[in-house]
């Protein structure tokens, strides 16, 4: 793979906290993107908002405010492991779907792919913009959008099971699995418009554990113990 899009759950981010963010995770991150960012590999990231907002649990709020509220949350958390990436020495920059003054640049394509080809680690920020998507759609879309080789989906778990492994210890695990299978499963790996985006458009996703040693540069060497996603 030449170029990945990498998602990275904002709870997996918080780390013990739960909240908020665990800075050494965090760096944690940021040194393996330099790793394989230095060997060549063009890198974008979208991160989830759930460590701040997870406003589909509000029952007071307007869909769309609550939404709103969401895509902010991603907004902070791209500017925040931007500056963590940079202080380890990559270049990067954020791009959102609105305009957010001098906090972040307006997305368009082809400027996003120019940074990705000068080797600037390039965050999309803000979900789609709309209401009603979440950021595994974003996640998919800007793959697609930047012709993207794949999606390097970290969670805090560790691949695709065939249910919760939090509720069902005898969860079996998937090493592979072919993503019509996911959607005829209706399998929790990213959300039924991500997962059918990916299979109209061929978009596979690799999906590991963020909090295993060396996971991202292990999975893009083709060394990892999660699940492979087909099309």
């Amino acid at each position: 793979m030449k170029r990945v899009l990498l998602k990275l759950s904002g709870e997996a981010l918080a780390g013990d906290n739960k909240t908020g963010f665990h800075e050494a995770t965090v760096l944690e991150v940021a040194g393996q993107v330099k790793q394989i960012v230095d060997k060549g590999m063009e890198v974008g990231v979208v991160i989830g908002g759930g460590n701040f907002w997870r406003g589909r649990t509000s029952e007071n709020m307007d869909r769309t405010k609550a939404d709103q509220i969401g895509m902010l949350a991603t907004v902070m958390n791209c500017i925040y492991v931007s500056e963590i990436f940079r202080s380890v020495g990559l270049q990067t920059q954020v791009m959102t779907p609105f305009v957010c003054g001098g906090f972040a640049k307006l997305y368009t394509k082809d400027e996003a792919v120019k940074g990705l080809e000068q080797g600037v680690v390039t965050f999309f920020a803000g979900g789609t913009g709309h209401p009603y998507f979440s950021t595994d759609t974003a996640t998919v879309l800007r793959a697609i959008e930047i012709e993207a080789d794949g999606i390097l989906l970290a969670k805090s778990i560790d691949g695709v099971y065939d249910s919760d492994p939090q509720v069902n210890k005898n969860a079996k695990k998937y090493d592979e699995i072919a993503i019509q299978d996911v959607i005829h499963q209706k399998l929790a790996v990213v959300d039924m418009t991500a997962s059918i985006l990916c299979m109209e458009n061929n978009m596979p996703m690799l999906v590991f554990g963020l909090n295993e040693p060396n996971s991202i540069v292990n999975t893009v060497n083709g060394n990892f113990n999660g699940t492979k996603v087909t099309v």
